[in-house]
C-alpha cells in the first residue's frame, strides 16, 4: 500500500493553474441556471401554473455558466501555452 507523504514546505501537485477559478464559478453559475430551468419546467409538466417570467431569465444563467468556464478553459490553455514556450526557450540557450 503505497501512502503519500507531505513534507514541510513540499508544494503539493494541486496548485491552482490560470483560469481554475473561472472554471469553477462558471459550473457554479450554470448549475445554478439548470436548477432555475428545472423549477420552471416542471409545472409546465405537471399541469401548475407556470412560474413568474423571473425564473425564465434565470434560466439564462446556464449560458453565462458556460461561457464564463469556456473563459477560464481559454486562459488555462494560454497560461500552458506561455509556460511551455518560457521552459522551451529557456532549455535552448
Amino acid at each position: 500500500m503505497l501512502v503519500a507523504r507531505t513534507y514541510p514546505g513540499q508544494v503539493s501537485d494541486e496548485t491552482p493553474r490560470d483560469g481554475d477559478l473561472l472554471v469553477r464559478i462558471g459550473a457554479i453559475v450554470f448549475f445554478i441556471g439548470a436548477l432555475a430551468t428545472l423549477a420552471t419546467m416542471t409545472p409546465l409538466f405537471i399541469g401548475a401554473e407556470p412560474l413568474p417570467s423571473v425564473f425564465y431569465w434565470v434560466c439564462m444563467l446556464m449560458g453565462v455558466g458556460f461561457l464564463i468556464a469556456g473563459a477560464g478553459v481559454v486562459r488555462s490553455v494560454v497560461g500552458q501555452r506561455r509556460r511551455a514556450q518560457a521552459d522551451a526557450a529557456s532549455l535552448a540557450r
